[in-house]
């Protein structure tokens, strides 16, 4: 047995442990060093390995599995700066709660430090965003692989159980040789042993907060990103009479059961079209529109549930804060909230505000940006999955989508970055879900390397990319009035996108006309492969457009 075989064999124990904590994915870029994980993960037979040319696309592709699946997702590379091209995809993932298993293999210690080849320091690299470090020795004979078996369930664990789910480092230090013998014989896989999930607690019966929300007329609910939708929250909003504004992304934007208008209504609170919440209690992540965010101001009274998300009151405006699990208080409260049998206070004004938007946008012939996230949201297959990209296409989409059930969207709100959309957008797809994505051009752009590597692979996605020259988010801030908004901010661009999508093997279609964007979703619905339509906008007119919606919402809530 040489020293190829030991390592192989580590690397086996720590990946088949992994794969014993239920494990089913893993995403590998090229390298010498990685060869022993490489093959432990290759010749495994519970685990599909998902090649990646770019360890920073392969990270983020990783992502997109996990938050399509909530399962445990590896991501192995190896040393130098092909673990540092992980952090982006790292970042999210923290502050996102996804559990990711970093596996970056590294020379062995006595190398630090000595200007070795392609060896940069990897201890703890990813800082405080990785849940924890793990450096298991380097092998160096029979019996070191109960040392890494012992790291894999040190890592599943700590990624899924928490105290916080996340990413966690996986250090793995190799000595050459990496290649095994050829007859090298590994163990059977072990069985499989799903971790379990710790309880949350089945109860929280707050009866002061119960009689709060039982007295005034003017309850609201917010509910922001959540990890998994959590019905339990629009259960007790239904028996207390309580509107909901719930953000795409919660999963709990559903037909009667949450406002259809809940951004437009947002707004209008605070421009004081309509009065504000007296109680407003929010849920789940920090809300991504502005106008969600300053509700928090605006209510006399404001709770703040949850312990499974990024900090959800940043401005620290909450007068109660519940650290416990959404759907523990949301449950716990249900249980003693009294059935009420109002009508919600927010009724007729959603319905005017929703009646007022679509009949503006529908009635324009370009394709308004707001239209374009209504309509794909709309038209997109029941048990479908749809990514929406930073900056513009989340916003639109939580301003403009109607509920509807059997969707999923998801979307990187942990840091909120544009880089590695394509990527996560694909990792969905690898899960067999049918996938669809909104992105702007400059999103789309940016990870243009992941459509170049994927195209010809087998997954099957849709991505539409709305092209409006740059970054529209820009028109909306204040940095629209400087001289240098277009160079420094918008960033214009000239790529072709259809001759970029010919070059990589992805299917092409542009779309000129509001009412052709269903239609070309619709007709490349049974193709094969990426799809991409591209949906002209004018940047400057959809500036125009937005503040029409807004002077129409305004008009009906005023003669309502």
């Amino acid at each position: 047995m040489n020293l190829g075989d030991v390592s192989l064999g580590c690397a086996w124990a720590l990946v088949d442990q992994l794969a014993r904590e239920g494990m089913r994915h893993s995403c590998l870029s090229p390298g010498s060093r990685s060869t022993p994980l490489a093959l432990a993960l290759e010749r495994h037979p519970g685990i599909q390995v998902h090649v990646h040319l770019d360890e920073r696309s392969s990270a983020f592709f990783a992502l997109g599995i996990a938050k399509a699946t909530s399962d445990l997702v590896a991501v192995a590379c190896t040393s130098g700066t092909a673990a540092a091209e992980l952090f982006p995809a790292v970042v999210e993932a923290s502050q996102s709660r996804v559990p990711l298993v970093l596996l970056t293999a590294d020379r062995p210690p006595r190398l630090r430090g000595t200007g070795a080849n392609q060896t940069i320091d990897q201890v703890e690299l990813f800082g405080r965003y990785a849940r924890s470090y793990i450096e298991p020795a380097v092998p160096a004979g029979p019996g070191d692989e109960e040392a890494w078996a012992l790291a894999g369930a040190d890592a599943a664990r700590s990624a899924r159980l928490g105290p916080v789910p996340g990413p966690v480092h996986v250090n793995c230090p190799f000595e050459e040789p990496l290649t095994p013998s050829p007859d090298v014989r590994l163990p059977d896989p072990g069985p499989v042993e799903p971790t379990r999930l710790p309880a949350s607690p089945s109860t929280y019966e707050n009866l002061k907060l119960i009689e709060r929300l039982a007295a005034t007329e003017r309850g609201l609910f917010v509910v922001g990103g959540l990890a998994r939708p959590e019905p339990a929250i629009l259960d007790l909003a239904e028996a207390m009479g309580i509107p909901v504004i719930a953000e795409p992304h919660s999963g709990l934007r559903l037909p009667g059961r949450s406002l259809s208008a809940g951004t437009a209504l947002a707004v209008a609170m605070g421009e004081g079209l309509i009065g504000p919440p007296e109680i407003l209690v929010r849920f789940g992540a920090y809300p991504t529109s502005r106008a969600l965010q300053a509700l928090d101001a605006e209510a006399t009274y404001l709770v703040v549930v949850g312990d499974e998300h990024l900090d959800p009151d940043p401005e620290g405006r909450a007068h109660e804060r519940i650290l416990l699990p959404d759907r523990s208080v949301a449950s716990g409260l249900g249980r003693a909230a009294p059935e009420t049998g109002r009508v919600r206070w927010t009724e007729g004004a959603d319905a005017a505000s929703r009646r007022a938007i679509d009949e503006l946008i529908s009635s324009w012939d370009e394709p308004f940006e707001g239209r374009i996230a209504r309509d794909l949201a709309a038209v997109v297959p029941e048990g479908a999955s749809l990514i929406a990209g930073s900056s513009m296409p989340i916003r639109d989409l939580d301003g403009y989508m109607a509920p509807r059930s059997g969707l999923c969207v998801l979307a990187n709100r942990g840091a909120s970055g544009i880089d590695g959309f394509v990527s996560t957008a694909l990792g969905v797809a690898a899960t067999g879900a049918p996938t669809y994505a909104l992105s702007g051009d400059l999103t789309f752009l940016y990870d243009i390397g992941a459509l170049v590597w994927n195209a010809r692979r087998g997954l099957h996605a849709t991505f539409v990319v709305i092209d409006n020259g740059g970054g529209a988010i820009f028109d909306f801030l204040p940095q629209k009035a400087l001289a240098e908004h277009d160079r420094l901010f918008t960033t214009p661009h000239d790529q072709d996108i259809g001759a970029l999508c010919a070059a990589a093997g992805a299917g092409h279609a542009r779309v000129e006309r509001a009412a052709d964007l269903t239609t070309a979703i619709e007709a490349v619905a049974g193709s094969s492969g990426i799809q991409v339509v591209e949906v002209a906008s004018d940047r400057r007119l959809n500036v125009e457009r937005h503040e029409q919606v807004r002077t129409a919402v305004a008009r009906a809530l005023s003669s309502a």
